[in-house]
């Protein structure tokens, strides 16, 4: 989309309407259309896709081109993300979005604060999408906005160069607009209702959805106990409804992102359907915890596998769940990867108890032995305790080349006294670097943190309440939050702006012209803000 042609486009349009459009301006329009580049969800969800994929094949090529998101809970967090992603990098390029079913349930209810077990609306989910994407396309109509101020102003000062400047940024502009991975959860009943959502999410923008192998109504947080399985083929299922979905809408470059539970998860709430031995319901099936049974001492009511010859029990638990054999986790983990890439999958989501990464390369050389170009998103979780889990890590490797620990104590290791010890600073090193060597080692495609903003917010809260509610007043505020926007660069202390002002501003002048009562003129308070962000 060129600016210049544009405008020439909208040049021939007012001018075959026989006078009666003359009052519209060309360029006027062409800015706004320039701020509306995206008119559709699917418009996003076709371009975010393409980006992704691109994404995935630099990835191939070298493992260093690995991407990364922070979760979102609503679209101005995500606008300012990115915003902020622009200004300290110059580029969006491999930096997404996320969109976590946890944050939904626990911030965006209408049921109030939820535990992440699917019980929240399921429309929320593609209305946050939309969301999300309506204040990144605000984030390029304000920038834009701002391109377009400054062009006028460099016009009406004859600078030439300047003008010339501006055009270039224009014609090139970069917009904030990029991939989202969503959080489907289980798919929210059976392979119908997963379809009917993944439609409405990809028609909200999302290119890429990540579901996972739970039961959907019994579907947990992945960091917490009492996780239950499906068989392989009720999850493929499912993973061909979010393909159809995708392709039914015109979006072939669709990514879906198949998760596994199996690490943490001991139980399955069926026995899958078998119809030879080795075939994939044979092969969950072999994980179940059995006992070899007699005939005559069968029980009422009692489930009986028959393999190789002998009649197995297996364990049932009082809920009518059946248990897996204690140790299976990884081989459960593998084969459900496996399967998920050999039936449509595009991405591997393994969900781990801690930030290991021998432990996540070990299931993925396994996985990769079948499927040699398997990649990974992967939950840098703030359920983890990163601190402690890696000066673990440190503790536990130093011993085995039998360094001297005798200064820590193991079990004591998040205390704040080991900050600058050799074994606190060699941690923070591990944390620091451990996404680059995540990528390089486990195949780990994109880093994502589900809900870093979650907890940003209570943070920067808790800092604010305790300042201006206390001694500092006022200066709590400004000190803390206000000084910190004007020297830090943050657009949103101007949150007139911010808003959109300045937009509507220029439309009632497009509208008006000199009758246009706008909101930015010389009493308007922002003026105080003219040289900062």
């Amino acid at each position: 989309m060129s600016y210049q042609s544009n405008i020439n486009d909208a040049d021939k349009l007012i001018a075959a309407q026989n006078g009666t459009w003359d009052s519209i301006s060309a360029e006027a329009v062409a800015r706004m259309q320039l701020q509306n580049r995206f008119q559709t969800g699917l418009d996003i969800a076709r371009y975010t896709a393409k980006i992704m994929r691109q994404d995935m094949a630099a990835y191939d090529a070298d493992p260093a081109n690995y991407t990364q998101s922070l979760g979102c809970w609503h679209g101005f967090i995500a606008q300012q993300k990115m915003i902020a992603v622009k200004k300290h990098f110059g580029t969006t390029k491999k930096r997404y979005l996320y969109l976590s079913g946890w944050m939904i349930a626990a911030l965006r209810s209408e049921f109030g604060p939820l535990p992440d077990q699917s019980m929240h609306e399921k429309t929320s989910v593609p209305a946050l999408i939309e969301e999300l994407y309506t204040f990144l396309r605000q984030a390029d109509s304000r920038e834009l906005n701002l391109l377009f101020r400054d062009l006028d102003n460099a016009r009406d000062e004859g600078n030439a160069a300047k003008e010339a400047e501006l055009l270039g940024k224009i014609e090139n502009y970069e917009t904030h607009v990029v991939p989202i991975i969503a959080d489907i959860d289980a798919g929210f009943g059976n392979a119908e209702a997963t379809y009917l959502l993944a439609k409405k999410m990809i028609e909200a923008g999302a290119c890429a959805l990540q579901i996972e192998n739970q039961v959907s109504d019994e579907k947990q947080c992945g960091h917490q106990d009492g996780k239950v399985t499906v068989p392989h083929e009720d999850f493929l299922q499912k993973i061909r409804a979010c393909r159809y979905a995708f392709l039914e809408l015109g979006v072939p470059d669709g990514i879906i992102v198949a998760r596994t539970d199996s690490l943490g998860a001991g139980l399955t709430k069926q026995i899958a359907v078998s119809k030879e031995p080795g075939d994939l319901g044979d092969q969950y099936n072999s994980f179940l915890d059995c006992e070899e049974i007699d005939p005559a001492t069968a029980r009422n009511g009692d489930v009986i596998l028959n393999r190789n010859g002998k009649l197995l029990r297996p364990k049932r638990l009082p809920s009518n769940l059946f248990q897996f054999r204690p140790g299976t986790g990884e081989d459960r983990c593998v084969l459900d990867c496996i399967t998920s890439l050999q039936n449509g999958a595009d991405l591997i989501w393994i969900e781990t108890e801690k930030p290991h990464i021998e432990q996540i390369a070990g299931m993925v050389d396994r996985i990769r032995d079948v499927v040699p170009n398997a990649k990974l998103a992967y939950n840098n979780s703030p359920s983890f305790n990163w601190t402690l889990n890696f000066r673990q890590q440190v503790f536990d490797a130093w011993t085995a080349e039998g360094r001297d620990v005798s200064a820590y104590d193991r079990a004591n290791l998040m205390s704040a006294s080991y900050d600058e010890t050799d074994l606190g600073i060699e941690a923070d090193n591990r944390i620091r670097t451990f996404q680059h060597d995540a990528a390089k080692r486990a195949g780990i495609f994109h880093h994502l943190i589900t809900l870093p903003t979650y907890h940003t917010a209570a943070l920067s809260t808790d800092n604010l309440a305790k300042d201006y509610f206390g001694e500092m007043g006022m200066l709590g505020y400004v000190a803390g939050v206000q000084r910190k926007e004007i020297r830090q660069g943050i657009a949103c202390v101007k949150h007139q702006n911010m808003s959109g002002s300045d937009i509507g501003d220029d439309h009632k002048e497009a509208f008006a012209g000199e009758a246009a009562l706008k909101a930015g003129g010389k009493d308007n308070t922002m003026n105080q803000f003219a040289n900062a962000a």
